[in-house]
């Protein structure tokens, strides 16, 4: 159909147009983000926690998973003081995008987040959540308290990966992930630089798979693609 308004009038609308699209950047990315919220709950969710020996078994499980699975992949690995260089690293690793949590960071697939150190993870309305880190003493159980968000706060499927580490961060939320339907793996001992954390979540008796990273990785796809 011709648009047979006089040209004044056609022009005064694409300049309020314009105006309206410059005018509210705020406005606008809240409704990305309330857009990718809404879509954003239903995909999977796999948590990777270590500690030390870490990064050999991330290295390899990203080697080994396909990058476009519509998953999202969220490293936490066990640090309080020393700072990440893990969204520099691994992106050698992966074809995915890799990045750094940010408060109010929106969840989505096909990307692998790596928590920032000193903080507590949690998840909220399809965004990553920031918290100061609630044991700043000790050993952090950051591992834990982001998996019991997820369980409490995400609606698709979770699988909770356990791999080299001291201490035994993860072990306390893994009866939680099974109890919401989810997947638990840990890393086999004999694969893993230090089996402290591996050993602690089999011992809870709530570990369903004990596989090297190279398996996990084959055994995600699986489960992801419902095999």
């Amino acid at each position: 159909m011709i648009d047979r308004r006089p040209l004044n009038v056609k022009r005064a609308i694409l300049l309020a147009q314009d105006w309206a699209f410059y005018r509210k950047p705020a406005e606008a990315d809240q409704a990305f983000k309330k857009k990718a919220r809404k879509i954003a709950k239903g995909f999977p969710i796999v948590c990777v926690g270590g500690s030390a020996g870490g990064l050999d078994a991330y290295t390899r499980l990203l080697r080994h998973l396909p990058a476009d699975m519509g998953v999202a992949i969220v490293i936490v690995n066990h640090l309080r003081i020393v700072s990440t260089m893990l969204h520099e690293i691994l992106p050698h690793y992966t074809t995915m995008p890799v990045e750094l949590i940010t408060e109010g960071l929106v969840l989505q697939r096909n990307r692998v987040f790596i928590i920032p150190e000193q903080r507590d993870l949690h998840v909220l309305d399809g965004e990553f959540r920031l918290k100061p880190i609630s044991k700043p003493r000790g050993w952090p159980d950051v591992i834990t308290v982001f998996l019991r968000s997820l369980t409490r706060n995400w609606d698709g499927k979770l699988i909770a990966v356990i791999v080299s580490g001291y201490d035994g961060d993860g072990a306390a939320a893994l009866c939680g992930i099974k109890e919401v339907g989810g997947t638990t793996i840990a890393q086999k001992l004999e694969t893993a630089g230090q089996p402290n954390m591996p050993g602690s979540a089999i011992a809870s008796g709530c570990i369903d798979f004990v596989l090297s990273p190279e398996d996990i990785a084959q055994k995600i796809v699986h489960i992801v693609h419902g095999r």
